[in-house]
């Protein structure tokens, strides 16, 4: 028999669920336990692909990861990704679905409920433990009727439910009374223990105030998770302030709204004596060494707010200067003459930046799969595909990526593999094309070592123990 699944939930957005509930993953699996993660609904433009080809957050595959056991998209049975201010595209068990995503947010619990329940039904048959992850805060009552990933999920599966807060943004003691004071009596029941994340300083300023939230709640505080620097990806945010460095190798990541997939440049930004700065506005890029156009959900759009702001005309004049620049999927889309959008899929068509010989069409038919392709100026590379698009090419472009993931002309190259980067020959060949003259380390084997690290805090904090005694 399994033990009774676990549920980690914030009082805000980005309260550190997604790190917590990796952190558990690893160290449940470092007791020998058959771990799952789950999260019924995710919404966010960093996707990964499964090696089935089906779509999921890359949180939760990362989470995957953490728990040794196959990324599976029953983990993330539906994500929202956002490809304007009102309007996300759903992913239904990792396929797009057209149908659900044209009904309104209210309309599609009716739908949605019966899949979310079967994915974590069959989780809960197949391991010991499942982690759970919910959304935002179960204390937004105005989303409480159409709610699948919260006190919904919690209920469904009676899970000892830990509410964390960020005590590094202040107001913890606040946001824990008010968001436990915001459930149902039935839903306050779950909840075994509060968890302060991201602490610094001494625990002994605390004083007695978990206590005093105790007293009022009847729930103690189980966890003082410290705050420590790590290379964990971020969930769907790019949290990194970076400015160009002298004799460090800068590289512009160009953020326009609705880049997605942003986490697969990390394994630059975590390169000594690289500099990755994230540019959302204008900003001359004449002290950069490389130009970074990642991914974008809505690519049309993304390419009207670099005319809107100039970033288009300085990425010209960066082409004009020689300085190499790499775009990724919808960043290679924009570099090209034309992205035709016979189906509306995104924002219509448009007009490239022309710095690269090809034209795209966005196709109803999505392309999602793990991919092993030649580089053509080296050996083999691994990645992952997603996509809509189908691109033509002219003649004054050349094979970067064969099987035709990729195209390089002059200084310019673009490609459809998502995950480049994290390709260790790959990476120092294309730094040290800038002058670099560091040593690329394998990517995945540091983001394994940074998930077993902390996991350790769980085990010195006192909270696994914790779990494992409510939990049988």
């Amino acid at each position: 028999m399994g033990k009774k699944p676990v549920m980690i939930m914030g009082c805000t957005s980005d309260a550190g669920k997604s790190f917590l509930v990796t952190a558990l993953c690893r160290h449940f699996s470092n007791q020998g336990i058959s771990v799952a993660p789950f999260k019924a609904q995710n919404m966010s433009n960093n996707a990964a692909v499964t090696s089935e080809g089906l779509e999921m957050g890359r949180a939760q595959y990362l989470q995957a990861l953490a728990a040794r056991t196959a990324p599976q998209a029953r983990m993330n049975p539906v994500l929202l990704k956002p490809s304007a201010d009102t309007c996300s595209q759903v992913i239904v068990m990792g396929r797009y679905d057209p149908t659900i995503t044209a009904l309104p947010w209210n309309g599609r619990k009716e739908r949605l409920w019966p899949i979310v329940c079967d994915a974590l039904r069959g989780l809960l048959a197949d391991y010991e433990q499942v982690v759970i992850e919910g959304a935002g805060s179960p204390a937004e009552i105005n989303l409480r009727q159409g709610d699948i990933v919260n006190m919904s999920i919690a209920r469904e599966c009676d899970a000892d439910v830990y509410l964390a807060s960020d005590i590094d943004r202040g107001g913890s003691f606040a946001h824990l009374l008010g968001t436990w004071m915001c459930l149902e009596p039935e839903e306050q029941a779950l909840v075994k223990g509060f968890v302060l994340n991201r602490f610094r300083g001494d625990p002994a300023l605390l004083g007695n105030a978990m206590e005093w939230l105790q007293d009022r709640t009847g729930v103690p505080t189980v966890a003082i998770v410290p705050l420590i620097p790590h290379a964990l990806p971020e969930e769907d945010t790019l949290h990194h302030r970076a400015q160009p460095i002298v004799g460090h190798v800068n590289l512009a990541l160009i953020a326009y709204p609705y880049a997605s997939n942003l986490d697969e440049f990390d394994p630059l930004i975590y390169e000594h004596g690289v500099s990755v700065v994230p540019i959302r506005d204008f900003a001359r890029l004449d002290a950069y060494d490389a130009i970074l156009l990642p991914g974008s959900k809505n690519t049309a759009a993304s390419l009207r707010s670099l005319r809107e702001n100039g970033l288009a005309v300085e990425v010209a004049l960066s082409a004009e200067r020689g300085t190499p620049i790499v775009g990724v999927c919808g960043g290679m889309q924009l570099l090209g003459h034309r992205i035709h959008d016979p189906n509306h899929l995104e924002a219509g068509d448009i007009e490239g930046l022309g710095l690269l010989d090809v034209t795209t069409t966005l196709e109803l038919d999505k392309t999602t799969r793990q991919r092993q392709v030649l580089w053509v100026h080296g050996g083999t590379v691994e990645g992952y595909e997603i996509h809509h698009g189908r691109t033509r090419t002219g003649p004054r472009v050349q094979a970067h990526l064969e099987e035709g993931l990729g195209w390089e002309q002059g200084n310019i190259r673009g490609v459809y593999l998502h995950g480049l980067f994290e390709n260790t020959g790959y990476r120092d060949s294309f730094l040290r094309s800038l002058g670099w003259q560091g040593r690329a380390e394998d990517w995945r084997a540091r983001i394994d070592s940074e998930i077993d690290r902390v996991a350790t805090l769980i085990a010195t904090s006192g909270w696994g123990q914790k779990i494992d005694a409510a939990g049988q």
